[in-house]
């Protein structure tokens, strides 16, 4: 899908810094500190136009979410959200998922979100899949033993490749289902893709994983 441009982006998430963090690298291990509470870090990778994330965080008060989306154009109507529901428990990175480690410490983070990831369906192109082994260890990083990451796509062949990729690193199955939208699963946020495949009858993909124990 083609990005509309918006030259005007990149000043706005610069003119709100107490929703944009600027400089998240500074964070790392201070997380407390920047949401000023002591509560659990939850965050989504290719957070979008940011429905998800604020849905999460409006449903959610007593967690703290933080949105990753690389593309200034779109996470920029994140922003407007953000600033529209005035949520204290969000914020917003304007940075890429492969930087996680430098922006949380071990540990930091108590869940990751992938929502309709891009498939990037080309063999050649699979260590971009945010499901490849690679990030998976990236994942493992951030997140504490009881860690979990919660997937959904409406990809038939991103699922399937994504369960086998989390079998192989050794995750355990928490969850699954294969059309989320007639299952009995409860309190389920959509974003803004999932509205739209959805309203064209297209089946979503969900599942939960957990990592194993470290030694």
């Amino acid at each position: 899908m083609r990005l509309r441009n918006k030259p005007w982006a990149k000043d706005k998430l610069e003119q709100n810094p107490q929703y944009v963090i600027q400089d998240p690298a500074a964070c790392r291990g201070k997380w407390s500190e920047v949401f000023d509470n002591q509560q659990p870090l939850h965050i989504e990778i290719g957070t979008g136009k940011g429905q998800f994330i604020t849905g999460m965080a409006k449903a959610n008060p007593n967690i703290n979410y933080i949105g990753i989306e690389m593309q200034e154009s779109v996470i920029v109507s994140a922003l407007d959200l953000l600033i529209e529901e005035q949520l204290p428990n969000c914020k917003l990175l304007n940075s890429d998922a492969a930087d996680l480690r430098e922006f949380f410490s071990n540990g930091e983070v108590g869940r990751v979100y992938l929502n309709f990831s891009d498939p990037w369906p080309k063999t050649r192109h699979e260590k971009r899949r945010l499901t490849f082994k690679s990030f998976l260890d990236v994942y493992a990083e951030v997140l504490p033993e009881d860690g979990e990451i919660h997937f959904k796509t409406d990809n038939q062949g991103l699922f399937e490749y994504s369960l086998v990729s989390f079998s192989e690193y050794g995750l355990t199955l928490k969850y699954v289902s294969l059309d989320l939208h007639k299952s009995e699963f409860e309190g389920n946020i959509m974003t803004e893709y999932e509205e739209k495949f959805s309203s064209k009858g297209n089946r979503i993909y969900r599942c939960e994983v957990g990592y194993p124990a470290r030694k």
